[in-house]
């Protein structure tokens, strides 16, 4: 089965809480007026794309059909989908990893799936010929550092980790000596769940990133954050309270198999201005990839 495809799959009960949407409006109206675009617009409101981002889809989307004079229900739905897709294409959701070794920094609240996401992203790099470190600098959480040795086994990648409890940042100095001795692609650093309002957790990843500029000057480096799918309209909040303290150049998307909250990643992407890199759709090794915003889009409506 081919990636589209298990996206179109996990993300089905998207997909259908959308389209039966969709066309309960259409089923409600026999032309293309204002009445059908606030409904329209209520709908997607309703599926968890947020106002913000609904008001501005149907404002571009009541433009188009003036320009472009469509009349039909098959129209409005295909410029709806163009929308959506420019919405998620105005940021560029491309992976910078252009040096060696290049960093990929990994944050998030507790439970949105940190761990698998590391050794999903591992796996993929690893697949490409890239030569992969992981660093285990979540030494707060119990079996935080076993679990994610089990995924990197699985990916077939090296580890760097001390003892529960030991300083984060040590962890990732190691980690980067490691990976410039071994002449790695890429380093992957795992940190641990937090929230924006711990600020001694905050003050942990400040110092994680401060060993990373000071011992890898001009790498470069990815800053992502790991949003699980099913926490709906609560993702576009924790993305803005993270981005307070973190410089975030990327989304990771996980769970949306479970939800049908999916259209919340078009939310997220517009509220913060900030691409998906990653999406996941499933448990296995293999179920992550690079977002794709047209399949994205293709796989919800």
């Amino acid at each position: 089965m081919g990636f589209f495809d298990k996206l179109k799959n996990g993300l089905g009960k998207t997909r259908n809480n959308f389209n039966e949407k969709i066309n309960n409006v259409f089923s409600s109206f026999r032309k293309v007026d204002e009445e059908l675009l606030e409904e329209l617009e209520e709908t997607l409101i309703m599926s968890d794309i947020g106002v913000d981002t609904s008001v501005e889809i149907i404002s571009r989307l009541r433009e188009k059909i003036k320009k472009e004079k469509i009349e039909d229900e098959e129209g409005v739905k295909k410029a709806l989908k163009e929308e959506m897709q420019k919405i998620l294409d105005e940021v560029d959701n491309s992976l910078k990893l252009n040096t060696t070794p290049s960093v990929i920094l990994v944050v998030g609240v507790n439970g949105v799936g940190k761990t698998t996401t590391i050794g999903k992203i591992a796996n993929k790099l690893r697949l490409e010929g890239k030569k992969v470190i992981v660093a285990a600098a979540d030494t707060f959480r119990a079996a935080a550092v076993e679990q994610l040795e089990i995924w990197a086994k699985r990916a077939n990648v090296d580890v760097v980790k001390k003892e529960e409890g030991a300083d984060p940042a040590s962890v990732v100095y190691d980690a980067i000596k490691k990976a410039k001795e071994t002449n790695a692609d890429v380093l992957i650093c795992d940190t641990a769940g937090r929230l924006h309002n711990k600020k001694y957790l905050m003050d942990e990843l400040l110092k994680i990133n401060k060993v990373i500029i000071k011992e890898l000057p001009e790498a470069s480096k990815e800053t992502l954050m790991v949003i699980d799918g099913t926490t709906g309209q609560n993702a576009i909040e924790q993305v803005k309270a993270f981005r307070e303290t973190v410089d975030l150049t990327g989304l990771v998307l996980t769970k949306l198999d479970g939800t049908a909250k999916g259209g919340v990643v078009i939310g997220i992407v517009h509220s913060n201005k900030l691409p998906v890199k990653f999406i996941g759709v499933g448990e296995k090794i293999d179920d992550m990839e690079i977002f794709n915003s047209a399949d994205f889009v293709n796989a919800i409506i």
